[in-house]
C-alpha cells in the first residue's frame, strides 16, 4: 500500500531535492496555537509534519524539546488532544503527511488498539516511537502496519552494519539518521561524514534517509539536503516557539511567524541544494 509519505517523497524525488520534514510539539504553548502553526507549517515550505506527543519523561530529548513538551502538558494537552489536532488539519488538507512522534508509554496507556484505530482515522501516516527498538515489534510496530500507518525507525552513528538489518526490519515510510550521538539540539554533526553515513544505510534500504539532528537554519539545511532525502529540523522550532511567547508563557501576535519565517529560511535552503532532474 502506498502511503501519503511514500507519494511525497517520490514527489520530492521527482523534483530533484531533499524533503524537508518539520518538528512542532503538540500544544505548545496551547492546543489552538500549536495548530495554527501546523495549518501554515506546508505553505511555508514544510513537506512532512512531524507532531510531537508531550511526555513527562523524554529521555532522548534535550532542554529545548522538553521545555516545549512541559509547556503543552501545563496547558492541558493530552494525547487525544493530539489526535484531535491532526483531524482538524485533515480538513483543510489531505495531502501532506502527519507523523506522530514521542514515547511508547502515552501510547500505552491510551490502550495501543484505541491508539491506532483513532490516529488511522484523524489522518496520521506515521510514527516515530523512540523508546521501542525492534525487539519490541509485536508491542506497536506490527500493529501499526497492520492499520496502515508507516512506522518509522530511528538510525544512529553507532548503529553498524550488523545492527542495521534488525533496525531496519519492519521500517517504512522513511528512515530518521539522527546525525549525533546524543540528546536533541544537543551538537553539532559532523557535516562531512552525513552523506557518507547515508550512502552506507542505502546499502541496507531502499527507503529515503532523512537528517535530523543539529539542523539550524538555511546553511545547514542545505548542506545536509545534498547527501540525503529528507532534512528534519525540530529544536531551532520549537525555540523559535519559545522566543516568541510573552512573560507568563504565552502565544503572543508573533509566535505563528516566528516559527513559519524560519521554515521559510529552512526550506530555501533545502531547495538550493536540489539537482537538476533529467
Amino acid at each position: 500500500m502506498t502511503t501519503r509519505i511514500d507519494r511525497r517523497f517520490a514527489e520530492t524525488r521527482a523534483q530533484g531535492r531533499a524533503a524537508l520534514v518539520t518538528f512542532v510539539m503538540a500544544g505548545d504553548p496551547d492546543t489552538a496555537t500549536s495548530l495554527a502553526v501546523i495549518k501554515a507549517l506546508p505553505k511555508a515550505g514544510a513537506d512532512l509534519i512531524e507532531v510531537g506527543m508531550p511526555f513527562t519523561d523524554p529521555m532522548a530529548d534535550g532542554p529545548a524539546i522538553q521545555a516545549a513538551g512541559l509547556r503543552a502538558l501545563h496547558a492541558g494537552q493530552t494525547l487525544a488532544k493530539t489526535i484531535g489536532m491532526v483531524r482538524d488539519f485533515r480538513k483543510d488538507d489531505a495531502d501532506t503527511p502527519i507523523i506522530l512522534m514521542g514515547y511508547y508509554n502515552p501510547i500505552y496507556i491510551y490502550g495501543v488498539d484505541r491508539f491506532l484505530k483513532d490516529a488511522a482515522e484523524a489522518g496520521v501516516d506515521g510514527l516515530i516511537v523512540v523508546d521501542l527498538p525492534p525487539e519490541e515489534d509485536a508491542e506497536l510496530c506490527i500493529p501499526s502496519l497492520k492499520a496502515g500507518l508507516n512506522f518509522i525507525r530511528l538510525a544512529t552513528p553507532t548503529t553498524d552494519d550488523a545492527r542495521l538489518p534488525k533496525v531496519l526490519q519492519n521500517t517504512s515510510g522513511f528512515v530518521y539518521y539522527v546525525s549525533v550521538t546524543g540528546i536533541t539540539g544537543s551538537a553539532i554533526p559532523d557535516y562531512s561524514k552525513v552523506a557518507g553515513a547515508v550512502a552506507r544505510i542505502k546499502r541496507h534500504t531502499e527507503l529515503p534517509i532523512a537528517v535530523g539532528f543539529g539542523v539550524k537554519n538555511a546553511e545547514t539545511a542545505e548542506i545536509i539536503a545534498r547527501g540525503a532525502d529528507g532534512v528534519v529540523v525540530g529544536s531551532a522550532l520549537v525555540e523559535a516557539v519559545r522566543i516568541s511567547l510573552d512573560a507568563q508563557g504565552k502565544a503572543t501576535a508573533k509566535t505563528v511567524a516566528a516559527v513559519t519565517s524560519l521554515v521559510s529560511d529552512i526550506a530555501a535552503g533545502v531547495r538550493r541544494a536540489a539537482k537538476p532532474v533529467a
